[in-house]
């Protein structure tokens, strides 16, 4: 009789325990959406984990970049529990995610976190150059980002960059040494992706540039 007292009392317990832990996952993952900062720092101090995923599988710094929720942002980056290399189901961390939407203070503070530039398949850099994010793009080569990165498919920044991006990104990646005659796995150069992207700017640079590594190669 006092063993099943006491198990009907550990039963009340941990009945207990999971509806708390519903309500702080429900409570900070909506102050995480409403931008509300004081709210997911008082379930921070509580020991709410902040790595914790929604049901969708993303982490609240994911979400607060996306929505975007600058402070809360703040707040996660505050706390040393954050793992800022946590992604998404795409494979996208938030240094990619704040890269792509131009965010540079929150580039510099994720890679004062550690976040990592060079992770394997797409990067930053990727990212970056296919928005056109050309000061991202310095601080990202200044700080040893792999120039030809290749994606999951073979696919570079600098072909990122002319098809999607702006001329001054594709410039740059061209002046600091991107190689112009890589190719993906669809037998594809940055020449290509311009071509196939409408992108006039784009191909004369790549016309010179490869035409003076190899000028005995004839007209494109």
């Amino acid at each position: 009789m006092r063993n099943l007292a006491r198990f009907c009392l550990y039963l009340v317990a941990a009945t207990a325990f999971s509806f708390a832990h519903a309500d702080s996952f429900n409570d900070f993952f909506r102050a995480v959406r409403s931008n509300n900062a004081s709210g997911v720092e008082s379930l921070l101090r509580r020991g709410f984990d902040p790595n914790t995923r929604d049901e969708h599988g993303l982490t609240g710094l994911l979400i607060a970049i996306r929505e975007p929720s600058p402070r809360v942002v703040q707040v996660l980056l505050a706390s040393p529990q954050t793992n800022v290399e946590l992604r998404n189901g795409n494979d996208e961390s938030p240094l990619m995610l704040a890269a792509i939407k131009g965010q540079m203070d929150l580039v510099k503070q994720l890679i004062a976190r550690d976040a990592d530039i060079n992770k394997p398949g797409w990067t930053a850099l990727h990212y970056a150059a296919s928005s056109g994010q050309v000061e991202i793009m310095k601080l990202l080569l200044e700080k040893y980002a792999f120039i030809d990165a290749q994606s999951p498919n073979g696919t570079t920044p600098l072909m990122m960059a002319a098809m999607y991006g702006s001329p001054d990104s594709v410039k740059l990646l061209l002046d600091e040494g991107a190689d112009p005659l890589m190719k993906n796995q669809q037998n594809m150069t940055a020449m290509d992706f311009a071509v196939q992207g409408k992108r006039p700017d784009a191909i004369e640079m790549l016309k010179a540039v490869v035409q003076a590594k190899r000028p005995s190669d004839g007209k494109w």
